[in-house]
């Protein structure tokens, strides 16, 4: 197996719809216990895009978003779930990309401990909020330099061959519901059912979580 190494900062400088889809087959590590993903599905947000924290401007929930690109944006969701994202593009430019389901590399038990005996094996990181659980991630971690060896959470590369890649909507966004800013390793088990929202493109309201 090729050796792991962080990933490039210079590769999340880009857009988020440019990034996205070159985060498929990364791996997110927390190496102070052992555990490592591989994302095989993301979505991308931009503060141009109505379904996206930074639409109105920063805040300081969302500062993060705003750059330096590599760091992690953890967003509490639904009063109950939490959500990572990784901060692209450059400084200033409010934008991520939320990572939506991945697949085991290591640390099954570790992570199977926390999401419960119950939770089949493909729903174990199968959606934003299980990935975040299994992996420990909560708004503690918020704002953590993913690229930094010090980090307790890591963005890596490990060879991976380039997936064949697959776009389409956002899972259950309402603003911008058409937009194909999701993207997933094509014919993957494990990605998510694409569910559209019941009022779709409707005019009001806030904008849909990143």
């Amino acid at each position: 197996m090729t050796e792991r190494r962080l990933l490039d900062r210079s590769v999340l400088q880009g857009d988020s719809p440019d990034v996205a889809p070159q985060l498929l087959g990364t791996i997110l590590q927390r190496p102070d216990e052992g555990t490592a993903v591989r994302i095989i599905e993301v979505e991308a947000y931009d503060e141009d895009d109505p379904a996206s924290h930074t639409f109105r401007g920063r805040t300081p929930r969302n500062a993060v978003m705003f750059g330096p690109a590599g760091h992690a944006y953890v967003y509490f969701t639904y009063g109950m779930h939490w959500c990572t994202n990784v901060v692209t593009g450059p400084d200033g430019h409010g934008q991520a990309v939320l990572l939506r389901a991945a697949e085991v590399v290591e640390g099954q038990a570790v992570m199977r401990a926390r999401r419960g005996d119950r939770v089949r094996d493909r729903d174990l990181l199968r959606g934003p909020a299980r990935l975040a659980s299994a992996l420990g991630i909560d708004g503690a971690l918020g704002g953590v330099d993913l690229l930094d060896p010090s980090s307790p959470v890591q963005l890596a590369a490990d060879g991976h061959e380039p997936p064949v890649v697959a776009a389409g909507p956002r899972v259950g966004v309402r603003l911008a519901a058409n937009r194909p800013w999701r993207f997933w390793i094509d014919g993957h088990p494990l990605v998510s059912r694409y569910v559209r929202h019941r009022r779709a493109d409707e005019q009001g309201g806030a904008p849909e979580p990143s």
